[in-house]
């Protein structure tokens, strides 16, 4: 079969066909700095909006029919209540309910909330539940999820070490992880989405995702380089070539994976569901991110801080001698066959006037055939 009749997967596969993720390194390396500086940009200027279980609050919940417009509805008539600055978010819960989270309040402004909430739903205040949140146990949550984010971070570093036996890889693999949280983080500032518990799940979620996906290349890789020292591929080509053999299982495990997320998110923004728009927007963004940062980020790095090995500088150099002696030897045969060639047509040009001159010069007269005595018996 040719290789123009074999698919693009095969002939990444074999090698016929390369994409250049470890030569093209820096152009990923710019473009995955620049969402990083309006991520990061975004977090300072605009910040993240805190969900309640973070920050402290009161969180209300009245009975009501939900509608398509219900929410903005609720949402503008609460910013007309008595009490100012209430700083609220609403979602539905259902059809049949909704759920109010606004700031700190003291025992009267609850009262008058409360009596706002039950007279805007057509209920009385006793139908109204509501459930006051401290600012010391948010800062609780919030120091948990950071320990947690930290242990993790840990486990991950020692894991990837004790299999693969390489501390790059681990340095790779949670500076990915890293670029693929900040990117996520980056989104919910810009889009203003609130960061609830829903948010920490799917950003979790998302670690092990682009863990999985960063652990699958990276034991493409030593199964590639085995054998390298006895090879002229260096550690950065035999690198790309697993990464080409991996691209396109990755992409479609991505697409597959981001479609049920998308539909999630789709689903969570028509209903106005809280917890399903913040864990949708996590999982699709940090998906995304992280398919990409396990090709064009955690590979290319690790091969960028494999390449600075002395064992790896040697093995390029011993591939720089042996091209340099293999192109002298084919450099000496081209000069001798050249020799050669030139001996074989001088060596003619020579030989041709000689016989033009014996075939054209005077002749000698033939001796007769008679002996002495017979020309004295004449």
């Amino acid at each position: 079969m040719s290789a123009t009749k074999m698919g693009l997967a095969h002939r990444l596969y074999t090698g016929q066909t390369s994409i250049q993720f470890i030569k093209n390194q820096r152009i990923w390396y710019i473009f995955s700095g620049v969402l990083l500086g309006i991520a990061l940009l975004a977090l300072l200027i605009r910040g993240l909006v805190l969900g309640i279980e973070f920050v402290g609050g009161t969180d209300f919940q009245a009975p009501m029919q939900v509608t398509a417009n219900t929410v903005d509805e609720v949402r503008a008539a609460v910013d007309e209540f008595e009490v100012a600055d209430l700083e609220a978010q609403v979602f539905a819960l259902g059809d049949s309910a909704i759920r109010i989270q606004v700031r700190s309040l003291n025992p009267d402004e609850t009262t008058s909330v409360r009596a706002a909430i039950a007279e805007l739903a057509g209920a009385t205040p006793e139908d109204v539940t509501y459930n006051a949140i401290g600012a010391s146990w948010g800062q609780q949550v919030s120091q948990q999820a950071g320990i947690a984010l930290v242990i993790f971070v840990v486990l991950v570093m020692l894991l990837i070490w004790a299999w693969f036996r390489d501390w790059k890889m681990s340095v790779a693999a949670v500076l990915a992880l890293a670029h693929d949280v900040v990117i996520t983080l980056g989104v919910y500032a810009l889009v203003g989405f609130t960061v609830t518990p829903a948010t920490l799940i799917g950003i979790l979620t998302i670690l092990g995702y682009s863990l999985y996906d960063t652990v699958v290349v990276f034991d493409k890789i030593k199964e590639n380089v085995t054998g390298l020292r006895d090879s002229r591929d260096t550690y950065s080509e035999r690198a790309n070539l697993a990464i080409n053999q991996v691209v396109v299982r990755s992409i479609n495990t991505t697409i597959i994976g981001v479609l049920p997320v998308g539909a999630l998110l789709i689903g969570g923004l028509t209903l106005a569901s809280g917890p399903l728009q913040d864990l949708g927007l996590a999982l699709f963004v940090g998906m995304i991110a992280g398919a990409y940062s396990s090709l064009f980020i955690a590979a290319p790095l690790l091969a960028l801080l494999k390449e600075r090995e002395p064992a790896q500088v040697e093995h390029r150099e011993t591939i720089k001698r042996r091209i340099e002696r293999s192109e002298a030897k084919e450099q000496r045969r081209a000069e001798r066959e050249a020799e050669l060639a030139r001996a074989a047509v001088g060596g003619g040009g020579e030989s041709s006037p000689g016989v033009a001159s014996a075939s054209t010069g005077p002749r000698k007269p033939r001796r007769s055939n008679t002996t002495r005595a017979e020309r004295k018996k004449h």
